[in-house]
């Protein structure tokens, strides 16, 4: 993956893409990778947190403002936001969303494209349909991209969500085949999480102490699954040891 320049992430609310990715995307920056985001929905269904927000659309737009300032954080580049009903993607179109993310895969040409995998991690039906939308598009942009400007498709895990709630999630969908290390990367991830003042409550439940300074609990690895490559799906199969590390 060294010689890969451009990647894009695809994921349904602001907020998921620090929960997910935020150290791999501070890494793609120091490495000089451009990273562009695509927001799918702007969060108007998320809880408020401290702030006196009223409708939906007021939270809409705080939450958009938080997303610009993770993505500042990170050093997202390009920042794309579709503005679908929160909490209604089941219910989109699934060709209308598939073709919205297409279009963007073929006018950026990225190398890799990351998304949730096809359980949502949490399970929550934007996630899914987010993935399914984007494996779609991924497929549908390859008709009209050139061989060589396929992209990599990678699903994003976090197998230690839980690990703070006394909850747990589904069982996991697909197999983690790469690992990203963040170690130097841990507190820009933590103050991506704390631009998302008003999801508070998310944050505490599966990084407690984040909002309030301390980045202990974040791991020193994000998790992915390569699922397709040049064109053609890749079965994913467990490493037998170790998970290999993804060389940005």
């Amino acid at each position: 993956m060294k010689s890969m320049k451009r990647w894009m992430f695809v994921f349904p609310h602001p907020d998921d893409e620090s929960f997910a990715c935020a150290g791999t995307l501070a890494r793609c920056r120091d490495a000089g990778h451009e990273t562009c985001l695509v927001c799918v929905t702007s969060g108007c269904k998320g809880r408020p947190g401290p702030f006196p927000i009223n409708c939906r659309e007021e939270l809409a737009r705080h939450r958009e403002q938080e997303l610009a300032r993770a993505a500042d954080v990170l050093g997202i580049g390009k920042l794309e936001l579709l503005r679908y009903p929160d909490g209604g993607l089941s219910a989109v179109e699934p060709e209308e969303l598939a073709e919205r993310i297409c279009q963007l895969i073929v006018d950026w040409k990225p190398n890799v494209v990351v998304t949730f995998p096809p359980d949502g991690v949490t399970g929550h039906p934007d996630h899914i349909a987010a993935s399914n939308a984007t494996v779609a598009a991924v497929e549908r942009a390859e008709q009209q991209l050139q061989n060589g400007e396929y992209p990599s498709l990678y699903f994003v895990s976090i197998p230690h969500y839980y690990d703070h709630c006394p909850d747990k999630g589904p069982r996991p969908a697909v197999p983690i085949t790469g690992k990203v290390d963040i170690t130097l990367y841990r507190e820009q991830k933590a103050e991506a999480l704390r631009a998302h003042q008003s999801q508070e409550y998310s944050v505490n439940r599966a990084y407690p102490g984040v909002m309030n300074g301390d980045s202990s609990v974040i791991g020193c690895y994000e998790y992915y699954t390569l699922v397709r490559e040049r064109g053609r799906a890749v079965t994913p199969v467990s490493p037998e040891k170790e998970i290999p590390l993804i060389h940005l």
